[in-house]
């Protein structure tokens, strides 16, 4: 069935929240210093590896975040295309420069923090707010993050659980980041551990309230 403008806008009104929410888990495991989650981790790797490497000025986690999840949506083009809509685009352009601004934005409120236990309920959190955000973003219809998309197409081609997808693409990333150097911690643990899932047990849930969202704006 052929979606209206108004129902396209909808959908991804939705998944800019989702987005904004899930990054906000990132900055959260970035910020404790106790290692981030797994694509992060690749993310860093690969910001550390071009910086040390190349030595470019211009070079971000978020930019590098950005290049990565454009090689991702390109190799899709070329294989499936059907899984990259509109709002797989926006969380390429849009998911690197959104973790630069919670970076800077928290930065401060993590500077006196030095109490591992407070850490580790920091990461927690940052490990459900990140698997929250990423079920809306996935629910919304609309696309999805580009890291996210792998372990999507993945369940779907071999016809196995999102969740346990999840877990195993996550190993996966955060093996390629830390033999580039990406930070690997105890929250990189937990997350690769727990985010699939958290995510699992989010999923349905929300997406009972995103039709409800929309039967409502919609008129239904």
């Amino acid at each position: 069935m052929k979606r209206s403008f108004r129902e396209w806008l909808i959908r991804i009104l939705i998944l800019m929240v989702g987005l904004c929410i899930a990054h906000l888990g990132v900055t959260l495991f970035l910020l404790t210093e106790l290692g981030s989650d797994p694509f992060n981790v690749l993310i860093q790797g690969l910001y550390r590896t071009l910086s040390s490497l190349t030595g470019w000025r211009f070079l971000s986690h978020g930019r590098v975040h950005m290049a990565a999840s454009l090689l991702i949506i390109l190799s899709l083009l070329f294989t499936d295309r059907s899984y990259i809509k509109i709002g797989t685009v926006l969380c390429m352009v849009c998911g690197g420069p959104i973790i630069d601004f919670f970076t800077w934005l928290l930065t401060p409120l993590f500077e006196g923090i030095g109490s591992l236990p407070l850490r580790i309920l920091v990461l927690a959190l940052g490990c459900v707010i990140l698997a929250y955000g990423m079920t809306i973003v996935i629910k919304s219809d609309a696309g999805t993050g580009p890291n996210d998309l792998v372990a999507i197409v993945i369940s779907d081609k071999l016809r196995k659980k999102f969740s346990l997808v999840r877990v195993i693409v996550d190993v996966c990333f955060v093996t390629v980041g830390w033999l580039l150097g990406g930070t690997f911690g105890i929250g990189t643990v937990i997350c690769a551990a727990l985010v699939g899932p958290v995510a699992g047990f989010f999923l349905p849930r929300n997406q009972r309230i995103i039709e409800r969202i929309l039967h409502r704006a919609l008129g239904e």
